[in-house]
């Protein structure tokens, strides 16, 4: 299965000229097939993380953009491919069906659309290009040693001095804070506050003197997280989204972006790929381990189908609850689909290394059970 029936009866609905629909599908197809070199389709194959490797992932942006669709939900005003919902699945599901490598890329699908929906004209002026053009590369500075899914108990502090916001304290779990020109961060501008009252949300660049990135081994060896201390960094008070104060607003929009997008049916769909690679070379699926691989699929396709239904404003939960309700299921099918692979495969390097990848999955952008408070409340428990 691949989820193309969902698609096709969307489609039957929702396209006027089925003949532009065709037109686009092929265009999609002749692209990736003609640009996806086997070295890259390699690289997608071997990513275990969240990301393909960085030479792989330099090359494809690159690719992608000298077409237009780096970032395809952008609106073309910003220079991104204006698809919509369809349309990014399909080339999602296109890309994962070739190995295409993944770039999970943090700019793009997070602080890009913020600035967009509440940065000023400047700040998407300076911004928006220098992402698109692979200039500037983001990070996600939330998580403290003392505030993981209690984001709201951070105190990385933020002390005014004149045009400038002086930052000590340290970020934790710092995704590729080790490739990053650029981070964004919550930091705490009024000391006597507690709570999402008196943050800050700041936009900072990473060359500043006084900032320390260490780097965090994950179980599986792999290095992709980081802490980051902030030694006295000055950065320019301007530099920021929203009002001094009202940052957990800012924060609150960006992660009911982040985690509608975090992990993808795209993603997901590559991880049934690799897990069927691991189980042909293990030997023959057992009867059970069959209907798992089958029950597997079919909640990809259902996911993928209340993704559409989400995005085309089709079912009752909208906003934070919405992207809550994406992210605690695409993360633990992540994680389910890693089981079964190893399972299937258990002295795979590959299946292990993946298996071990995804246990931070229902952990990072909220953990599931941050998650199904949130849905919790929007159905009305107490």
């Amino acid at each position: 299965m691949d989820g193309s029936f969902y698609l096709e009866e969307l489609s039957a609905h929702t396209r006027e000229d089925g003949r532009e629909w065709d037109k686009f599908c092929a265009g999609v197809d002749e692209f990736l097939d003609k640009e996806l070199t086997e070295d890259l389709r390699a690289a997608g194959r071997r990513t275990t993380g969240l990301k393909s490797d960085a030479e792989a992932c330099r090359a494809w942006r690159e690719k992608l953009n000298a077409r237009g669709w780096y970032a395809p939900t952008w609106p073309v005003e910003y220079g991104g491919a204006g698809w919509n919902t369809e349309q990014r699945i399909y080339f999602e599901n296109a890309s994962a069906a070739r190995d295409a490598p993944i770039l999970m890329n943090s700019g793009v699908r997070t602080i890009g659309p913020l600035i967009m929906e509440a940065g000023t004209p400047a700040q998407k002026a300076h911004y928006l290009p220098a992402i698109l053009n692979g200039e500037h590369e983001w990070c996600q500075g939330f998580s403290e040693p003392q505030a993981g899914s209690d984001l709201s108990a951070l105190s990385l502090k933020a002390e005014r001095d004149g045009d400038d916001f002086i930052l000590t304290g340290s970020k934790v779990w710092t995704s590729f804070a080790q490739y990053a020109t650029h981070m964004f961060l919550l930091a705490r501008c009024d000391p006597g506050t507690h709570g999402g009252k008196g943050l800050v949300f700041l936009l900072v660049e990473m060359d500043r003197p006084g900032i320390d990135v260490r780097p965090i081994r994950f179980i599986d060896g792999e290095y992709e997280t980081n802490e980051v201390f902030f030694n006295g960094v000055r950065t320019p008070a301007a530099d920021r989204i929203g009002e001094i104060g009202e940052g957990w607003k800012a924060a609150k929009q960006l992660m009911a972006i982040a985690r509608g997008n975090n992990t993808t049916t795209g993603l997901l769909r590559r991880a049934m790929r690799a897990a069927r690679r691991c189980a042909a070379e293990a030997g023959p699926l057992t009867p059970s381990l069959q209907m798992r691989f089958a029950d597997l699929d079919l909640r990809i396709d259902t996911l993928e189908a209340l993704d559409m239904r989400t995005k085309n404003g089709l079912v009752t939960l909208d906003g934070g609850p919405a992207s809550s309700q994406t992210k605690l299921l695409a993360t633990e099918l992540h994680q389910a689909i890693t089981e079964a692979a190893l399972e299937a495969a258990p002295f795979s390097d590959f299946a292990q290394a993946k298996y071990l990848a995804t246990r931070a999955a229902t952990i990072y952008s909220g953990t599931s059970e941050v998650h199904r408070n949130i849905l919790a409340r929007a159905i009305g428990c107490p």
